[in-house]
Order: structure tokens, then sequence, then C-alpha cells
């Protein structure tokens, strides 16, 4: 008769595994269900988000689809369930509806039924201009680490809800937008950095974002957990912990 008997050093690698397994299931069920760190990798949100931050988007802020799983994981779009609508002002992460397997992040500037355009880079919602008031100068990066001079302003939209925006140029390609219905179930997303992002204002057969489907969000930005300044890159190894921008860790999202 066969010994099946398991030894005490088997028995405490198969624990070891098991307990490992369930270590991992437990980090993929959070990263599903609760929260899930994105990186930064353009300017597009400049002022608010900066090349090189470490966000983290909450998921059950607006329910879960297929969207909500492991950014890794592609499946095709379903119903939301336990749904709820972004409110306007929003910072959001998303599937790009080109490439589900790239997740943006922008800003929620219309929510269905909406009605919104832009008029010499002033936005409107159902008809009225949202105030938009001077703040000033900043530095806006660039991929490779160079910066460039960029007017900054407040906008507040509907509810007071107040953001910083970059302006690089007094008139941009994307300043005027005609009005636009926002369609049922979904949004219309911009990035605070007027001049340099590919969103609702461009098509999506034109790379941009076009009308993003509600089913496509992956959770909402609350807080950025770390940053590094890229422009260190190109420095010695031994000096890229200067680049540290330990002022923006554990900051909240506007």
């Amino acid at each position: 008769m066969t010994d099946t008997t398991v030894t005490p050093r088997k028995y405490s690698l198969l624990k070891s595994a098991a307990e490992l397994a369930a270590i991992l299931l437990i980090v993929a069920a959070a990263k599903t269900a609760i929260a899930e760190p994105f990186y930064v990798p353009s300017g597009s949100m400049e002022p608010t988000l900066m090349i090189g931050d470490e966000l983290l988007a909450t998921k059950f802020a607006y329910g879960y689809s297929a969207a909500s799983l492991p950014s890794f994981v592609v499946l095709p779009t379903n119903d939301r369930y336990l749904g709820a609508l972004p409110k306007r002002g929003d910072v959001v992460v998303f599937r790009w509806p080109g490439d589900r397997s790239q997740v943006w992040v922008k800003r929620v500037i219309g929510l269905p039924g909406d009605r919104v355009s832009l008029r010499d880079g002033r936005v409107s919602i159902n008809g009225t201009p949202v105030d938009i008031r001077p703040d000033g100068t900043g530095q806006s990066e660039i991929e490779d680490g160079s910066q460039i001079p960029a007017a900054r302003f407040i906008e507040t939209l509907p509810g007071n809800r107040e953001h910083p925006v970059f302006k690089l140029t007094q008139v941009g390609p994307l300043d005027n937008i005609p009005e636009t219905a926002v369609p049922p179930d979904h949004l219309f997303v911009m990035g605070d950095n007027r001049d340099n992002s590919a969103d609702s204002r461009v098509p999506l057969d034109q790379g941009g974002v076009g009308m993003l489907p509600v089913a496509n969000l992956v959770g909402r930005v609350d807080g950025i957990v770390g940053s590094w300044d890229l422009g260190m890159k190109n420095q010695p190894v031994w000096t890229w912990a200067k680049g540290l921008r330990l002022s923006r860790f554990f900051t909240s999202v506007n």
C-alpha cells in the first residue's frame, strides 16, 4: 500500500504556499474592489497631476464593471453594479475606449444630458459659461523633463467645484468647440492642461476620448501617494533621490 502521509516538512511547504496564495487573492480582491495605484506618464492633467505622480483610484465610488478589474485584465464592457455617476469636477481614471488595455485620467466636465461647448477657451455647460479667473503663471513639464511657461487659471464648475487649469497658448486649437449634448450613459471629460490634452474635445478616431462611456470608469482619484521628478532619470543614479517630491506624498486631489 502506498503511503500518502504528509511529512512535517511537506506540510510546512504546503501551508506556506496556501498562505501565499491567500495573500495574493486578498491583494487582487483589494485592487479590484477598493483601490488601485496608477502612474501618471504625461502632463495632460497639469497642474493638478504632475508627470511622475503615483495616484490612488478609489474603485467603489462609481460601482463595478469589467473595467474595475486590475488594469492588466482586459474584458469586454458590461453593465455596472452598484453604479453611481461621478460629480462634475471629479478626477477619474478610465479605460480608454480606443484600447481598453490603456488607462487614462481626466476631469469630468459634463454629465449625461448636459450640453457642453467652448468659446475662446471658456467652457459653457447648458448655455451658461463657467467662471474662470487668472491665477498667475506656472511651469508645465514636458515628458523629456523640460519645462515651458503656462498661464494658470482657476475654473469653477456648477456646484462651486474649483480646480486649476493651464493654458500654454493664448489661442489653442481646441479652444472653440460647438455645443454638444452628452449622450445617456456617457461623460464629457477634459484635461486640466487645456492645450496638451486629447480628451472629449477630440474624436476617438483622431486619438482622443470622444464621449466617454460610463462603463469604462475605473475609479475616482482621491489622492497622490508618491511622486518623482522624471527629469532626474538623465542624472547619475546616486542623485535620483533628489527627485522625490516629498511635498506631494499623501496629498489629496481636488
